[in-house]
């Protein structure tokens, strides 16, 4: 059995690269805002009806999903991790373009399937820099970082353009947000490819300059704590992905005109909780442990919804989802921690990324459709109570099975935790 151990000697990164990493984060969630709700106002208003906004928009879900794990490994194996978020990056942009330009059913399917596709990789590549730049160590912190900056280039973003629908036309929501990628692209550029350690960004250890050891895929795949943690993100979007939603459809019966200043609160209020939480639950999965915060960003999930099947008061929703934000800040950080923590000497960071990407997606794409059968058969109340269920369960799984995955020495020890979590090294 082949052991593998960190050595966290590589050089530290420039400021520069650090602070550039921010401004990434920032305008890539800024661009990735133009695909948000507004793209289901745009399409209605150039007259298309529900069911063709369906379909296109479950083509960049499928396309997103098979695409993770291709993804993973293309960030793996390639070494322009630059490249790979700009190509992705550009990509958005010309499908934002392609969308405010061209609103005619073929144009808009392939321009949500790229943008579908294009996300595969902007994710994944970012935790790569990160990984590259800082080293496992600080990569908690860092986390908390990005999540803090990408939280409020969204919400700048979703209140401009917000302000743009409504004085100007709503093409005109999609031609700002593609501008933002020349911002973006310059963030980019300040970052030194010299600076990210390509063994390292891809779980190697730092000692492998050129080229790291990697274990089997086939090892990877069975590893009982990767498995383990894509379950339980499965689930947990299962179960959040159409909280969401089953309160917006509930809210024009019973709150008519309001309905909507209550829908922006539910959407905006949350993403201010993890802006204000995201560096917290960096610092505090790097003293705490992973495994004490991932209950409570799963345990959050079947506490809404219970609270949302007892209650119809608008100002008690939109308090009831600042635990959403809640759950957004602490699996923002800890979905790639924990991954890294896993896969750290295995040379497969990024495919394991993209396994457990592809889970939550599986998640969050049949939560709509059983949610609607849920509350079709049952109602509204039950619906939110199987909700509950789910994300019990998930809360069940962590505490029965998940190990914890904080190394409890400083990478490079002789007794580093991950020498047993993923083993076998066999260079492909």
């Amino acid at each position: 059995m082949v052991t593998i151990s960190l050595d966290t000697q590589a050089a530290a990164p420039h400021s520069s690269s650090l602070h550039a990493l921010d401004w990434l984060n920032f305008f890539l969630a800024a661009l990735l805002t133009g695909f948000g709700p507004f793209i289901a106002v745009h399409l209605t208003d150039r007259g298309w009806d529900p069911a063709h906004i369906g379909f296109v928009l479950s083509a960049s879900s499928l396309a997103g999903l098979i695409t993770q794990l291709p993804g993973g490994e293309l960030i793996d194996v390639t070494k322009a991790r630059r490249a790979i978020v700009g190509v992705g990056a550009a990509a958005i942009a010309l499908a934002l373009l392609a969308i405010a330009l061209w609103p005619d059913f073929t144009w808009v399917a392939v321009a949500l399937i790229v943008q579908g596709a294009a996300g595969s990789v902007l994710g994944p590549g970012i935790a790569a820099i990160s990984l590259g730049l800082v080293g496992h160590d600080a990569l908690a912190e860092r986390l908390g970082r990005n999540q803090r900056f990408a939280s409020i280039g969204g919400l700048a973003a979703a209140a401009f353009m917000g302000v743009v629908g409504y004085l100007l036309a709503t093409r005109d929501i999609f031609l700002i947000a593609a501008a933002l990628f020349v911002p973006l692209l310059f963030a980019l550029m300040q970052i030194r490819s010299s600076d990210i350690h390509f063994a390292r960004s891809c779980g190697g250890s730092d000692h492998h300059v050129v080229e790291p050891a990697r274990v089997s895929r086939a090892t990877l795949f069975t590893n009982r704590a990767l498995l383990i943690f894509g379950l339980c993100l499965l689930l947990f979007q299962l179960a959040n992905a159409s909280l969401l939603t089953q309160i917006s459809q509930a809210l024009p019966r019973a709150e008519g005109r309001l309905s909507s200043v209550v829908v922006s609160g539910l959407v905006v209020f949350p993403q201010i909780i993890v802006a204000a939480l995201a560096p917290w639950a960096g610092r505090s999965a790097a003293t705490w442990g992973r495994k004490p915060l991932l209950i409570i960003g799963l345990a959050a999930v079947p506490i809404r919804s219970t609270l949302f099947a007892l209650t119809a008061d608008p100002a008690l929703l939109v308090v009831i989802q600042l635990l959403d934000g809640l759950s957004g800040a602490t699996l923002g950080v800890l979905t790639a921690l924990i991954v890294a923590d896993i896969t750290a000497g295995t040379g497969r960071f990024n495919l394991a990324q993209g396994l457990v990407g592809a889970a939550s997606g599986v998640g969050a794409t049949l939560s709509t459709s059983v949610a609607g059968i849920a509350v079709e058969k049952f109602g509204y109340t039950a619906g939110l109570l199987g909700v509950t269920a789910v994300g019990v369960l998930a809360v069940v799984i962590v505490l029965a099975f998940m190990p914890e995955t904080k190394p409890a020495v400083k990478p490079g020890g002789p007794d580093h935790p991950h020498a047993s979590s993923v083993v076998g090294s066999v260079p492909t």
